[in-house]
């Protein structure tokens, strides 16, 4: 079990060992350092200050998240709805969506295209299981259905 932290530069330490790896919400850095044994009142200090320092940044981290999952092939339904489990408001990951500069329609297409090698659905069946696929991969049914429609 790690150890617990309980003065703030302990949390500062731990907080910036965390964005070392990766950007984070301020929502998953509170709950990583709670999960740590932080204090609620030291971290709520801690990450302020590191929001006025520039260190923390939930603009910074939600659109660098928009486009590590655009390009993993994920579509803006499921990335608006990762960004709200993770802390994010709602309006916030729609403007980064909105401004991530990406044709969700092109990329649906290139995903459409690596999975099912640019054979459209020959029955009901398979028009079902590329449409499920594409839905879980966070696209919307009305962009499914005009891909398929193609």
């Amino acid at each position: 079990m790690p150890a617990v932290l309980d003065s703030e530069s302990d949390i500062r330490r731990a907080a910036m060992d965390l964005l070392a790896r990766r950007e984070h919400s301020r929502y998953e850095l509170q709950r990583k350092l709670i999960q740590r044994g932080a204090s609620p009142e030291h971290i709520e200090t801690a990450l302020d200050r590191l929001a006025e320092e520039g260190l923390l940044s939930d603009s910074r981290y939600v659109e660098s998240y928009v486009r590590s999952r655009a390009n993993a092939g994920f579509g803006p339904v499921r990335i608006r709805e990762e960004l709200r489990q993770r802390g994010i408001a709602r309006d916030a990951a729609e403007q980064a969506l909105r401004e991530s500069g990406f044709d969700w329609d092109e990329t649906l297409h290139q995903l459409w295209q690596r999975k099912f090698a640019g054979e459209y659905p020959g029955d009901a069946r398979e028009h079902g299981r590329q449409g499920r696929f594409l839905a879980t991969r966070g696209f919307s049914m009305e962009a499914i259905g005009r891909l398929l429609r193609r």
